[in-house]
């Protein structure tokens, strides 16, 4: 794969120009429903096409780039739009460079997806596009994963309050005697709420020995009253914590295995590495439940 140049000028008898150092540049508008190809206008009498968004017509469009000879292309940042036809051009062994739309903010013509398209190109052609980082595909499904399973983590949070809300409009003031509802003893007393128990005695012996606060202390917290509604909305906001925390945990686990396999990429590709553990074993709750220095130090190591 060729990569594209930056930009060089050249001194003339006119003066200082600038000089074309991609003369195999295309240049790619993006946007939900059309995607605006222009190469140069001596590879096509057509030069500046529109095709559709549905995966024939991205190899469409990679294949009439390679018609034209096209060997680097620059595209548009639009949303989340530009994503499919990045990786089918790479994947067809283009140098893509994503780039900001604020690099054709200011020109001077009214804007339409051909003059921005042509615009692209022609910069592109000049060297005068900075790429934005991309990860590999690897790298872009962890990517993808984690910030999915951050979603996920939020609204567990989320649900988290729903019950403490619910708690607190039974008066029951657990949150503020125990340090954490949803550990060992938190669990228990919610659980045991679920399934009927309505008695305070017994809710409070189902308590860790080991919690801060009283046995007596805790049975106070628990007399309450027993509203229905709150109690289902209780249950239903503890039922919606378990699903997100289980698909944390799946996702996880799939992350590990993307992680198995970049890293035996990594080690195919570059030199071997001796990873030596730091030897941390403190985490939180909500951290990934896989050790990740070993697959951060390949990814390093191979930078």
């Amino acid at each position: 794969m060729i990569m594209a140049k930056k930009a060089k000028k050249i001194k003339t008898n006119k003066g200082i120009k600038l000089e074309v150092v991609n003369p195999n540049a295309a240049g790619i508008d993006v946007s939900s429903r059309e995607m605006q190809v222009c190469v140069p206008e001596d590879r096509d009498g057509d030069n500046n096409r529109c095709f559709g968004t549905f995966t024939e017509d991205l190899h469409l469009i990679s294949d009439w780039l390679k018609t034209c000879g096209i060997t680097t292309v620059a595209m548009e940042s639009t949303g989340v739009y530009w994503v499919q036809l990045y990786m089918r051009l790479k994947e067809d062994g283009f140098d893509v460079l994503l780039v900001n739309a604020k690099a054709i903010k200011n020109i001077g013509e009214k804007k339409t997806d051909e003059v921005d398209a042509q615009w692209i190109m022609l910069l592109h052609s000049y060297g005068l596009l900075k790429a934005s980082f991309q990860p590999d595909n690897q790298a872009r499904r962890i990517r993808n994963l984690s910030r999915h399973k951050d979603k996920m983590l939020k609204s567990s949070s989320r649900e988290v309050l729903h019950m403490q809300k619910a708690m607190e409009l039974m008066n029951i003031k657990l949150v503020h005697v125990i340090s954490d509802i949803l550990g060992k003893s938190g669990i228990a007393i919610i659980e045991a709420i679920l399934d009927g128990e309505r008695e305070a005695c017994q809710l409070a012996a189902l308590a860790d020995p080991r919690c801060k606060a009283s046995s007596q202390t805790i049975e106070k917290s628990l007399v309450a009253k027993w509203d229905e509604d709150l109690i289902f909305m209780l249950e239903q906001s503890y039922r919606l914590y378990q699903f997100y925390q289980k698909q944390m945990q799946e996702c996880h686990s799939k992350i590990e295995s993307i992680g198995k396999e970049y890293l035996e990429q990594i080690n195919s590709t570059s030199s071997t590495f001796e990873y030596l553990s730091s030897g941390k074993k403190n985490r939180h709750k909500n951290a990934i439940a896989f050790d990740v220095e070993p697959y951060a130090c390949a990814l390093w190591a191979s930078i």
